[in-house]
């Protein structure tokens, strides 16, 4: 998933059908991870590249960050990505309906995620649908060490690279599994949306 560069105004890639407990989930959140871990906002400003004023914003709910971003914080932290957008999880079936959506963007809307499995913080694998705009390039930062992402194309044609490896071109029904804790690249080669499907693993649960 993204970890491309932080843009410099994150509601700019704001979608405009936003979930509008986000902010709240994501500013709880943050704050409770950095303060367990002893951080202050210098410290993780400092360890993870975003400025102390942004995670400020986001920790009184006032900002919606990109997906990049938050994978910068992530990895800072040592968690999963999701236990950025936990929630409490009844058991039971859920229904995530798409007007609920905990919907994710960088590069002005043209890289959007969307959680499809609740955010409860427990699990080591989490599902998302990956939305690439026309002919769009996306770079991404390591993710943690062991962490692995299964990518299906649903529509479209989408090259992925990552690492030093040669790059790889998926039509629509094709899949790839690769390790993602290098930095790796996901190009939309045709002059349409792309429609992908996430699965990401995480080699262990980190505290």
């Amino acid at each position: 998933m993204s970890g491309g560069s932080v843009a410099s105004s994150p509601d700019q890639d704001r979608p405009s059908g936003i979930n509008p407990e986000l902010p709240a989930i994501l500013g709880r959140n943050l704050r409770r991870l950095r303060t367990s871990r002893g951080h202050s906002l210098e410290r993780l400003a400092k360890q993870s590249g975003v400025s102390r004023a942004m995670l400020g914003q986001i920790e009184i709910g006032k900002s919606v960050p990109t997906i990049a971003l938050l994978w910068k914080v992530a990895n800072a932290l040592r968690v999963p990505f999701a236990n950025l957008l936990q929630t409490e999880v009844a058991r039971g079936p859920m229904v995530l309906r798409s007007s609920d959506a905990k919907l994710l963007s960088s590069s002005q809307g043209q890289f959007t995620s969307r959680a499809l499995f609740p955010f409860d913080g427990s699990r080591q694998v989490e599902l998302y649908e990956l939305r690439i705009g026309p002919l769009h390039r996306e770079a991404a930062e390591p993710h943690a060490a062991g962490t692995r992402e299964n990518l299906f194309i649903a529509k479209g044609v989408v090259e992925i690279t990552a690492g030093l490896d040669k790059p790889q071109t998926l039509a629509e029904g094709d899949a790839i599994l690769f390790e993602a804790d290098v930095p790796h690249v996901y190009r939309n080669l045709v002059a349409s949306e792309a429609v992908l499907y996430l699965v990401m693993t995480y080699a262990e649960t980190v505290a």
